[in-house]
């Protein structure tokens, strides 16, 4: 029987179980690290040094996990913050609305031309709309879970991914002819 992230945080709470930990580490690494990938544009080393960022205040502030959504969504939360930090100190988001993220189809069943140019479609979009894209249509994350992750109104979420889905159907009217 495998344990959920419930169980396994309240292990982690209760007996301070590195294994519980590694466990949710395991469960959640990929995801955290294809984020950030995705907020710091391909730099491997970058998004790899903010994962491990990540997971160190997720196990350091675990307490404050209150269980009102998904495990995933608060570890976002943190990725996303400690991306922020980390462009701040780099002077990146000076002028740019605080939201950024690009997407990734599952290379087995998209053209890699037609990956390529989503990325860089994803690319072009605003940093907030751009967040909230991939956030809800990679991550799987809804617009709620969303609203939490980037700390912004549910409407604005909304707005967000309905804006970034048009100005991508836009980019990418070419394909649709192929």
């Amino acid at each position: 029987m495998s344990l959920t992230d419930a169980d396994l945080v309240a292990r982690v709470l209760l007996d301070d179980d590195h294994h519980a930990f590694s466990e949710l580490v395991r469960r959640h690494q990929s995801a955290v690290r294809g984020l950030l990938r995705n907020l710091t544009r391909a730099d491997v080393a970058l998004a790899d040094d903010l994962a491990q960022e990540t997971f160190l205040k997720a196990y350091k502030n675990i307490r404050s996990f209150r269980g009102e959504a998904k495990f995933s969504t608060w570890l976002y939360r943190i990725a996303y913050n400690s991306y922020r930090e980390d462009a701040r100190r780099r002077k990146e988001l000076v002028g740019i609305d605080e939201t950024q993220l690009e997407g990734e189809q599952d290379p087995q069943t998209v053209n890699p031309a037609l990956r390529q140019d989503l990325m860089y479609a994803l690319r072009l979009l605003p940093l907030h709309e751009r967040t909230a894209v991939l956030l809800c249509c990679q991550h799987g994350l809804t617009h709620e879970e969303a609203a939490r992750v980037l700390d912004i109104p549910l409407g604005t979420v909304k707005t967000n991914v309905l804006r970034g889905r048009e100005k991508l159907k836009h980019s990418l009217a070419a394909w649709q002819n192929n």
